[in-house]
């Protein structure tokens, strides 16, 4: 697999850059078309996504530095030159800064959350496919049919047939970003899309972290983001349950009204 797409003098097109490019226009497009059936403000979409983008990439990468503690201080550079990010980082960070973006707009930072967290997937998924071209994030030795063997890659190891755990995310955040959608359109409670896409990616990352077999850090018996994956199911699950809680009540009060209204409209006919 060539991650070098296309070379136009000094300039490389890579396709790992190519695809997050593609994955980040695709989830402005499907939050922007999604936001506009709803009558939700586009500026202010653009402006989350772009939030998102720059401030998810960040926390990325600091989260990155973190785990790799012992290679960032022997150069600190290697903030800028290291090609690595925890994805778990980029989340914290995009909805973190979604939610400042919300109070200095003044907006309600669910109803957007909600919109935006199919397109979440969406990226998610365009960027993974990245990962397969680059050769990162590669899985473990395999016999099996489904194998990928790499002949040019930097990262993965080269000439050996490996479980292709990025197509395999991918593929995930697909079926994320369908199932969210499909929940999106048969619910109104607030935050339960959000907390979804928590349970979602948190389960499916922890699964595929068993088959993966790069270099990303670990605490204890676990890699670094079944760690934090198992601390954002127990958040997820939390959301979950107070959006269920939250929202509950004032369903309860619409239906008394529309009882109410109903025995008075019955009164009036007799």
């Amino acid at each position: 697999m060539y991650n070098d797409w296309l070379k136009i003098g000094p300039i490389t097109i890579h396709g790992y850059g190519a695809c997050i490019a593609i994955g980040l226009l695709a989830a402005l497009f499907m939050a922007s078309y999604r936001g506009k059936k709803r009558k939700m403000n586009d500026d202010i979409v653009y402006g989350i996504v772009f939030c998102a983008a720059i401030f998810g990439f960040l926390s990325a990468k600091i989260m990155y530095c973190i785990v790799e503690w012992k290679d960032f201080v022997k150069d600190p550079l290697s903030f800028i030159t290291s090609s690595g990010f925890v994805v778990f980082g980029g989340i914290t960070g995009g909805i973190f800064s979604i939610f400042v973006y919300s109070l200095i707009k003044k907006f309600n930072f669910i109803d957007y959350l909600d919109l935006c967290m199919p397109s979440v997937a969406l990226g998610q998924a365009f960027g993974r496919i990245g990962c397969f071209f680059a050769g990162c994030c590669y899985g473990r030795e395999t016999d099996s049919a489904l194998g990928v063997t790499f002949h040019n890659s930097l990262y993965a190891p080269n000439n050996v047939k490996l479980i292709p755990t990025q197509l395999l995310s991918s593929a995930g955040d697909f079926i994320n970003m369908a199932l969210l959608l499909f929940i999106a359109k048969r619910t109104k409670k607030k935050g339960i899309v959000t907390a979804c896409y928590i349970i979602f990616y948190s389960v499916g990352r922890f699964f595929i972290e068993m088959l993966r077999n790069d270099d990303r850090g670990s605490v204890g018996a676990l890699s670094t983001s079944q760690f934090y994956g198992i601390i954002s199911l127990v958040i997820g699950v939390a959301v979950f349950i107070v959006a269920q809680k939250r929202n509950k009540p004032a369903l309860e009060v619409v239906s008394e009204e529309k009882a109410s209204a109903e025995e008075t409209k019955e009164d009036e006919t007799v």
